[in-house]
């Protein structure tokens, strides 16, 4: 297994283990199999293990295996408050403490504001007095480090970093996301104010594996090196130095196996140009049954009236390559959950944003395009109940 450095110094394993997508029997969660996957990912070297609070059952689960198997101080444990569900300082210490009961652990090692998308939710969590309780915690041991995990686009991830003393973040990133949510850019920016970055959905959530298009399995499948589109996806992670950890979902043996023989041998510099203009064919080959051209490069914001218009048309892509569902939740997540909506609709045709664009896309067409697929009556609900969750 491949180590790279925490913001101290500490050793932290390339692959993370995800504690979300364990396999299921009957409805609940098959303990023997998770259990199984878990200590084979420990033997394998892998001492990073990512939860959350709303994770149904995870925090449970993993707290239970890791206490039977004695294996705590091995591993390092993250799990995430949930911002959105925080009323009041008490609220605070509640859900905490349920978690330390849930893990049965006294400490977390990583601990994340889970799911930040705007500043204005980081400003309403520092009124409810964030920073003192956080510095409580750190006093005591009861939390290690502090960072936050996002979606959204660039320029409000650098806003987020620069907010706060975080001692690391976690990003959606990937060779599809390059230029999309906080992208490249934000991963460096990151790196260079010293956080470590864990990445999120590498795999689309599968999708860079279980929907790529017949032109795309095509290129992997002739290319001289023999990985597999998975594989390609983590040594593509694995060749950016500002990347910490990667996380995977993983729910079979298999996928533990295969991701830890990834993990142990790809290194910064694997890949050869060549290696990544074949890479930059299957990103077209995805491309090629999307909407619209945009390259996620951020030229056409900010809109005077706030419209995400990467973020649109990512959402607005991503339904013709992956499907309603995906789309829905990254546009909700993308314009809705936020202090001020960043809708399509919002948009009032002033053509700004036309001018900068390098792509010439017309993009006040392809908005209303969008908001005509994108604002269904189910995302106007979700809408007019995201002011009451980010409220809370």
């Amino acid at each position: 297994m491949n180590y790279r450095l925490d913001k101290y110094g500490n050793k932290l394993s390339v692959l993370g283990f995800g504690c979300m997508r364990f396999q299921t029997r009957m409805g609940k969660i098959d303990f023997d199999e998770a259990e199984r996957e878990i200590m084979a990912a420990i033997e394998g070297g892998v001492n990073y293990f990512d939860t959350a609070y709303i994770y149904p059952g995870s925090e449970a689960l993993i707290g239970e295996i890791f206490e039977r198997n004695n294996v705590r101080k091995k591993i390092n444990i993250a799990t995430k408050m949930p911002h959105y569900l925080v009323k009041s300082r008490e609220t605070l210490d509640k859900i905490f403490d349920e978690e330390l009961r849930r893990l049965r652990t006294d400490y977390v090692d990583y601990y994340f504001m889970h799911m930040l998308t705007d500043i204005s939710a980081w400003r309403r969590m520092c009124d409810l007095g964030v920073l003192e309780w956080l510095e409580e915690k750190k006093a005591s041991g009861a939390i290690r480090q502090v960072g936050f995990s996002y979606h959204g686009n660039t320029e409000m991830f650098c806003t987020l970093v620069d907010a706060y003393d975080w001692d690391f973040c976690m990003i959606q990133y990937n060779y599809m996301d390059e230029h999309s949510q906080a992208g490249r850019r934000g991963l460096q920016y990151a790196h260079q104010k010293g956080l470590p970055v864990m990445i999120m959905e590498p795999l689309r959530g599968g999708k860079l594996v279980s929907r790529l298009p017949s032109e795309a399995k095509k290129l992997f499948s002739d290319y001289k090196k023999q990985y597999t589109p998975a594989q390609w996806a983590f040594r593509w992670l694995y060749n950016q130095p500002e990347v910490t950890v990667v996380l995977s979902g993983m729910n079979t043996m298999e996928m533990v196996l295969d991701n830890i023989n990834t993990a142990s041998t790809a290194q910064v510099g694997d890949l050869t140009p060549e290696d990544e203009e074949m890479l930059q064919c299957v990103v077209r080959a995805i491309n090629s049954k999307m909407k619209v051209g945009c390259t996620g490069c951020g030229y056409c914001v900010p809109c005077p009236k706030k419209v995400d218009i990467p973020g649109t048309f990512a959402a607005y892509n991503r339904k013709y390559a992956e499907g309603w569902f995906p789309a829905m939740k990254e546009y909700v997540m993308c314009t809705a959950l936020r202090g001020d909506s960043t809708a399509a609709s919002n948009c009032i045709g002033c053509g700004k944003c036309e001018q900068h664009c390098p792509q010439n896309i017309p993009i006040r067409e392809k908005l209303r395009e969008a908001q005509k697929e994108l604002e269904t009556p189910i995302y106007k609900i979700a809408r007019k109940i995201a002011p009451l969750v980010t409220k809370f």
